[in-house]
């Protein structure tokens, strides 16, 4: 099979690149919006490009209604987010908080989130995530009147106790158990490692 790019329908180009580009790391994103409620949401179109300065980027779609995304206009009003990755232990709220709520709606309370407090930015982070990234807004892009990405600095992060080791700064594999994105409602843990050349597992 061969596909021309420039005859396929937006929705069928998000079908391909989500079922073929996985498993993708997410983000869940936190923020507050400007009449104080905590917002979070996840986003799969994210992942680490740069370590100096230290920058991830997410791309952000449009609302079912055609609107910005809360957390996207939050950034925007604020130049702040936090990136809060997803393990196992919170991948049912991460879920949860998919949905499409009203502004005035915290998905805090619906996956039964804790907001605390960050550092430097004026936001929450999710104070169950395994890590929580506090970003600054580095630059925007505006792809199309549908996408726009943002690229945000790590300015400072918080770590669930045992995860990283404080001396050699490496993350503990066996405790670190992210989830991936693959397409739909269609998630992966990461429990098959293995080091390459050498033998795949099994199932």
């Amino acid at each position: 099979m061969e596909l021309s790019v420039s005859e396929l329908a937006p929705l069928e180009r998000y079908k391909l690149l989500t079922g073929l580009v996985f498993p993708r790391p997410i983000a869940l994103i936190s923020t507050y919006s400007e009449n104080g409620v905590a917002n979070c949401a996840p986003y799969s179109f994210f992942n680490a490009v740069c370590e100096t300065p230290m920058l991830v980027v997410v791309s952000f779609g449009p609302r079912s209604d055609g609107r910005r995304k809360h957390s996207l206009a939050n950034i925007v009003r604020t130049a702040a987010f936090v990136v809060n990755l997803v393990d196992e232990r919170i991948a049912n709220g991460m879920h949860i908080s998919s949905a499409e709520l009203p502004e005035d709606l915290s998905e805090f309370a619906q996956a039964g989130f804790t907001a605390a407090p960050c550092k430097f930015v004026p936001h929450p982070r999710i104070a169950e995530a395994p890590i929580s990234f506090e970003c600054r807004l580095f630059q925007r892009i505006e792809v199309a009147r549908a996408r726009e990405i943002i690229l945000g600095e790590v300015v400072h992060i918080h770590a669930r106790d045992g995860l990283i080791d404080a001396r050699s700064k490496r993350v503990s594999e066996q405790d670190y158990r992210p989830v991936g994105r693959l397409y739909g409602t269609r998630y992966c843990t990461s429990r098959h490692r293995f080091e390459l050349p050498g033998e795949l597992p099994e199932g």
